[in-house]
């Protein structure tokens, strides 16, 4: 009897064990409820923080260097890997911007991919897409419903905060529109020549005629001929300025102005920038200032 009684408490030991550790290895269990975001660059990583400000378990983490632009052309590193593999979600612009999107999906099964730019219009140029739409106000504003509205089905417990900051991030950004379009609206010139091809989504929206750019993929300099037909363009202006960025040499612009006279001004495409508290509200001061560039310009 006595050994039948001890081969019971063991059955059932084994038993209860066995329960524990089931339990203890569904997903759902072990996770602590956090939730861990990764955006690609900098224009997703602003969207984010204003979509999570003050959420308690969500954190966001930019993967790309705080200066590395857009990420035409741009090659995962392995501490991007590393961080991508610690990732829930991935918010990425979509549209093309990331080429190496294909090879995240394939590597990081597991990883939710959140696309800022789903069934958004695209313009195209020189054939192909342009995948710059956030520096359209309006267009930022779609990407920021577009983040949200994913976000709410990957992560359905914090489906509300997302939202509600959402709608308060939305309101600044339509606050600006309007500014923006109430000073820009009003200029007497519109032609523009801008640096690389990032400004069509922001020219559409405010009016503007981008009628040449100096570099078409940043980076790489002009030929001769290639500066030679800027400079044709230019000169027949009643207003001769072309915009520069800050995240690229501006050596062939310079000169463009020496053989034109053009004056030379800075447009920020919103792609650098640090992830300290003055990001949260990067977009709203670098568009401002974009507008107070364009408005001494083209006057």
């Amino acid at each position: 009897m006595k050994s039948l009684i001890l081969c019971l408490t063991a059955v059932l030991c084994f038993m209860l064990t066995g329960c524990g550790s089931n339990t203890s290895s569904d997903k759902s269990d072990t996770k602590d409820g956090s939730v861990h975001i990764v955006t690609t660059f900098y224009p997703m990583y602003i969207n984010a923080i204003n979509i999570t400000k003050g959420i308690d378990g969500v954190t966001v983490t930019n993967m790309t260097k705080p200066q590395t632009g857009c990420l035409h052309d741009y090659q995962l590193t392995t501490e991007d890997m590393k961080t991508l593999e610690k990732a829930d979600i991935l918010i990425a612009n979509g549209a093309g911007m990331e080429s190496f999107l294909d090879k995240v999906i394939k590597e990081q099964k597991k990883l939710t991919l959140i696309d800022a730019s789903k069934d958004m219009e695209l313009l195209e140029t020189a054939g192909e897409k342009n995948p710059h739409l956030w520096l359209s106000v309006t267009a930022d504003i779609q990407q920021v419903k577009n983040i949200t509205e994913q976000l709410k089905k990957a992560d359905p417990k914090h489906a509300d905060a997302y939202q509600a900051n959402a709608d308060a991030y939305i309101q600044k950004l339509e606050a600006l529109k309007k500014e923006m379009h109430d000073t820009l609206d009003k200029v007497p010139h519109k032609d523009i020549v801008t640096f690389h091809e990032a400004f069509p989504y922001f020219a559409k929206e405010f009016g503007l005629n981008i009628i040449a750019v100096v570099e078409r993929e940043p980076g790489s300099e002009p030929t001769p001929s290639e500066l030679q037909e800027v400079i044709q363009q230019i000169k027949p202006l009643t207003s001769k300025v072309l915009f520069t960025e800050p995240q690229y040499s501006p050596s062939a612009a310079q000169t463009i102005a020496r053989e034109t006279g053009a004056k030379i001004f800075t447009l920020d495409p919103v792609v650098t920038g640090e992830a300290n508290a003055d990001a949260m509200d990067a977009y709203l001061v670098t568009m401002r200032k974009n507008m107070n560039t364009l408005k001494e310009a083209l006057q």
